[in-house]
């Protein structure tokens, strides 16, 4: 199994194997599901001919792709309770988890700042996809140690959402009053416009929502952790046999994650009529249906690779999800600094080796075939080197 991460940098070895049943594959399976999915988002090379579920939808709308970032923040929550049953085993004081929360956090945002420097190629202070990620973890860790029951989670989260929403609905835009929210004119782009960006803090706010999502993450996880059996041990019993009991308690954590992911994923859905999905403003209607969506993953990957054990289904997930961190900044820093970064002589002209990799697919095999293979090809690349680090149990962590 995955381990949880530790709040300092490190490299856990096969010296210091995580000990087995330590988490639930399902966990792991969506992380690296969402992993392959930014890696195809993020280097898709067809032009017009790309899918519309691989391009962001338009104000109002979702897609696949729209998708990939909260499930990351998703899989982020619901590794909170990992580790704080960490900290419950070493008998740690609140100081010292409040500590670990904090160095956690600041590593990650040290982290985000160096890639949106290294992505300007000059030092940047801004707040990028690990900087959010990082101030939603903290606030989400914080309110899981106040208390860990699910529905304290849910309650905060939904305290969240509706206060973010009431913000929108209801503070007047100066000049213009409230409720209005306009991809070009709402409350919170006026916030980020006029005080917020001027300070490098643009998209601040979206720590409200973004929280509210690692906070579903969180008890979802909790779901898993409090009512799941070792599927190692359900056999498949007759309707009358002694362990009938047994098989229908490791399959009731399935069913309330069917269950959650269902209201959550309709509550969305019906919101959305209200106020419209936003990845840019991070709208209530988007965070639920974000969560809704990654709650019915996570049951169908409990069911096929913990209670029927499909280990060989879920083991190019776990290749990705096992350094999901590691595997959102390698690729992004060898595409800017390798790939868009050096250059070879193309018929007389200079030219990254980006483009004269992917104009060698395409003069091959076309530009639907040739883009579809560059792209694939990429993404099995960066599996081979994780795959690498996942046998040898080479894990890197913050």
């Amino acid at each position: 199994m995955i381990a949880q991460p530790s709040t300092a940098i490190a490299v856990e070895s096969k010296n210091k194997a995580t000990p087995a049943g330590a988490r639930l594959l399902a966990l792991d399976g969506l992380r690296g599901l969402t992993v392959f999915l930014m890696l195809l988002v993020n280097n898709l090379a067809l032009q017009e001919a790309t899918p519309d579920q691989l391009v962001h939808a338009p104000f109002g709308g979702v897609t696949l792709a729209d998708l990939v970032f909260p499930w990351f923040l998703f899989c982020m929550g619901a590794a909170i309770p990992y580790a704080a049953s960490s900290f419950d085993k070493q008998k740690l004081p609140l100081w010292r988890r409040l500590l670990r929360i904090l160095r956690r956090t600041s590593l990650i945002f040290l982290l985000g700042l160096f890639l949106t420097s290294a992505l300007a190629r000059t030092p940047v202070f801004a707040l990028g996809v690990l900087q959010l990620i990082a101030l939603a973890y903290c606030l989400a860790a914080l309110f899981y140690l106040i208390s860990p029951r699910p529905a304290f989670l849910f309650a905060v989260a939904a305290g969240l959402l509706v206060g973010y929403w009431a913000a929108i609905r209801f503070v007047p835009i100066p000049g213009a009053g409230p409720g209005i929210f306009e991809e070009d004119r709402n409350l919170l782009l006026h916030l980020n416009r006029t005080y917020l960006e001027p300070l490098g803090l643009r998209g601040l706010l979206s720590t409200i929502p973004t929280a509210a999502l690692a906070l579903l993450g969180a008890m979802v996880a909790q779901v898993l952790r409090n009512g799941g059996k070792d599927p190692v041990e359900v056999k498949r019993p007759g309707p009358r046999s002694a362990g009938f009991r047994e098989a229908l308690a490791a399959y009731r954590p399935l069913l309330q994650l069917l269950l959650l992911g269902s209201a959550m994923t309709g509550l969305g859905y019906g919101w959305s009529l209200e106020l419209p999905f936003s990845k840019a403003f991070w709208t209530p209607p988007y965070i639920l249906f974000s969560a809704g969506l990654a709650t019915l993953l996570i049951g169908a990957f409990y069911l096929l690779f913990d209670l029927r054990r499909w280990t060989w289904l879920a083991f190019p997930f776990l290749v990705f999800g096992s350094n999901a961190l590691l595997a959102y900044i390698l690729p992004i820093l060898f595409k800017v600094w390798v790939l868009q970064g050096w250059t070879v002589s193309l018929n007389g002209a200079r030219v990254s080796l980006q483009e004269a990799w992917l104009n060698w697919h395409v003069a091959h095999s076309g530009v639907v075939v040739g883009g579809w293979t560059y792209t694939l090809l990429f993404i099995l690349a960066w599996w081979l080197v994780f795959w690498w680090f996942y046998a040898r149990k080479i894990f890197f962590k913050v």
